[in-house]
């Protein structure tokens, strides 16, 4: 039966106290707020902060005003949750220790096999995701989403200010700054 029902009275049946109907909700908008999580934050922490995103669309759920569709609404959470992340982990760098095993034995084949052409390809590629995510894990939480929203994930600057809460000029100069740094830091410094 709540399968029939549209998020709109879902949510004011959670709100007049049946949580119960929240469970619907997150059922319908897990995938899309778990593909806005995977665009911004490294694959083994995706389950935490999509979890962490619907705990906080719950706690606001008073606060959702209709005025937009719930999807955009949790869109909205899902990036400044992502922002939030990368804001904690700004604090402390990553230790070579906290490469997943995948990574680490990536790392051993690019060092064993150099002289070989076909792994040079794949290695080009690879190395141009990880220079890029390197580089941009260089610039501030602010920076950093701000060109993901705008340069690698399509979003317009109208787009990234509303799923920020930031004005449309802020979002402009702070990805132009953002763009500057990136270069600066592609430039000058090496992973």
């Amino acid at each position: 039966m709540a399968t029939m029902l549209t998020d709109e009275v879902l949510i004011r049946l959670v709100r007049a106290g049946d949580a119960g109907f929240f469970e619907e909700l997150m059922l319908r908008h897990r995938e899309h707020v778990s593909r806005i999580v995977s665009g911004h934050v490294p694959a083994d922490f995706v389950p935490e902060i999509t979890h962490e995103v619907f705990v906080k669309a719950y706690t606001g759920l008073a606060t959702y005003a209709f005025e937009q569709p719930f999807a955009h609404w949790l869109a909205t959470i899902a990036v400044r949750t992502c922002y939030d992340f990368w804001r904690s982990r700004k604090a402390g760098e990553l230790p070579v220790s906290a490469f997943t095993p995948d990574h680490q034995q990536w790392m051993d084949r690019v060092l064993a096999a150099q002289s070989d052409d076909r792994f040079l390809e794949y290695t080009r590629r690879r190395e141009a995701a990880e220079v890029l995510e390197w580089a941009l894990g260089q610039l501030s939480p602010e920076n950093r989403t701000v060109l993901t929203l705008v340069h690698l994930d399509g979003h317009s600057v109208r787009e990234a200010a509303q799923l920020l809460g930031w004005s449309v000029i802020n979002v402009k100069v702070r990805a132009h700054r953002a763009r500057r740094a990136l270069r600066r830091i592609l430039m000058t410094d090496h992973p």
